[in-house]
C-alpha cells in the first residue's frame, strides 16, 4: 500500500470514530472513556491540536475542540454530559494522571 492511500484509510477511520462517538454514541460520557480506556473526545481533540501544531497551523484547545465536536463544548456539555459520581471522578483523577499528565507534562 503506498503512503497516501494509507494516509486516507487512516483519515477515514479517525472521521468514522470521531462520527461514532459524536452522533452514534452520545450517551458515552467522556469520563467513562477515559477511566475505562485511558482517552477521550478531549484526547482527541487535543491529538488533532497537536497535529496541526506539528503542521504549523496555530489552533488553540478550544478551537481543537469545537472542530472535533462539531460545536463549543459549552454546547456539548449542556446537550450531553451528564454529574459523575464521586466514585467515577476518583477514578478520572488516576486516569488522567497515568494518560494525560504524566505523558504531557
Amino acid at each position: 500500500m503506498d503512503d497516501q492511500t494509507r494516509i486516507e484509510l487512516e483519515a477515514a477511520a479517525f472521521r468514522a470514530l470521531q462520527k461514532h462517538l459524536m452522533q452514534e454514541r452520545t450517551d458515552v460520557q467522556n469520563i467513562d472513556m477515559m477511566n475505562l480506556a485511558g482517552f477521550c473526545r478531549n484526547c482527541l481533540s487535543r491529538w488533532y491540536q497537536e497535529a496541526a501544531q506539528e503542521k504549523g497551523i496555530e489552533m488553540g484547545k478550544e478551537e481543537a475542540r469545537e472542530i472535533f465536536y462539531g460545536m463549543p463544548m459549552s454546547e456539548w456539555k449542556a446537550n450531553y454530559q451528564t454529574e459523575a459520581s464521586a466514585e467515577k471522578k476518583a477514578e478520572f483523577e488516576v486516569a488522567f494522571k497515568e494518560n494525560v499528565t504524566d505523558k504531557n507534562g
